[in-house]
């Protein structure tokens, strides 16, 4: 848990707290916090209780991973400050040896069904949590590299255009001695380095850009795709300029050698 400041013991004990302003101390998930709230350690934000009176609540720590995703938790004495209203539970965390999960929560569900208990294993509750991250994730990463595909066809044609505007130059080039295969690879090197420099700075510009979640706790980092992607948008670009600079240079190029 990433908490606001130094704690000694159990740092659970942050929600007993309460500051001089008045604010009540909360704990959250890190997804729910950095994207749902827009928030981050030691921030604070609005939120009315039952009479519809505003309070401040400040974030003192962040859990990474955890199956409490969607809310903020505050101790008991705080909630039922907040909402006198509400009584009783709605959920039970229940520390059960592993090797005895699973018959525990079949004995609860089948005792307590009358009352609605529903027994659900974290892991579960876990595993369902990040389908649907990963789902998303997914989702983004083929879009990406669809457009990184794209990109590198752009790359192809600007080759193409390229070497056909210097059309004159090249076929002075080959009139005074140079083969084509000569050209072609000219042609190749300049644009395959250009290539290079801009998926480098691209590369380095995100990897500043995503800093703060790749140093946050608990990040799960994709390096394996985020490589493959990037070694395909390699492959790709230079195939494209392969291709566009041999059959750019494999046309007749004696019309441009006369305007030359």
């Amino acid at each position: 848990m990433q908490t606001q400041g130094t704690t000694t013991g159990n740092p659970w004990n942050l929600l007993k707290l309460q500051d001089s302003d008045g604010a009540i101390p909360v704990i959250g998930d890190t997804n729910a916090v950095t994207w749902s709230l827009g928030k981050k350690l030691g921030d604070t934000l609005d939120y009315a209780d039952d009479r519809g009176v505003l309070h401040k609540l400040r974030i003192v720590g962040i859990l990474a991973g955890s199956i409490l995703q969607g809310g903020l938790i505050l101790s008991e004495s705080h909630f039922t400050r907040l909402f006198p209203g509400d009584s009783g539970y709605r959920v039970f965390l229940i520390d059960a040896p592993p090797e005895r999960a699973k018959a525990i929560g079949a004995e609860l569900t089948r005792k307590l069904s009358d009352v609605g208990m529903a027994v659900t294993p974290a892991a579960d509750r876990l595993s369902a949590f990040q389908t649907v991250e990963n789902a998303y994730l997914s989702i983004f990463a083929i879009l990406g590299g669809l457009g990184l595909l794209l990109g590198s066809l752009g790359l192809g044609i600007v080759v193409l255009r390229n070497v056909y505007e210097r059309a004159g130059e090249l076929a002075l080039l080959r009139a005074v001695g140079f083969r084509s295969s000569d050209l072609q690879t000219l042609v190749f090197r300049e644009h395959a380095l250009l290539l290079s420099m801009g998926l480098i700075v691209g590369t380095l510009a995100a990897l500043i850009a995503v800093l703060p979640s790749l140093l946050s706790p608990g990040a799960n980092i994709p390096y394996l795709s985020l490589s493959v992607t990037i070694g395909a948008v390699f492959l790709s670009g230079f195939l494209f300029a392969y291709l566009a600079a041999r059959f750019a240079l494999n046309a007749p190029l004696l019309n441009a050698l006369r305007h030359e």
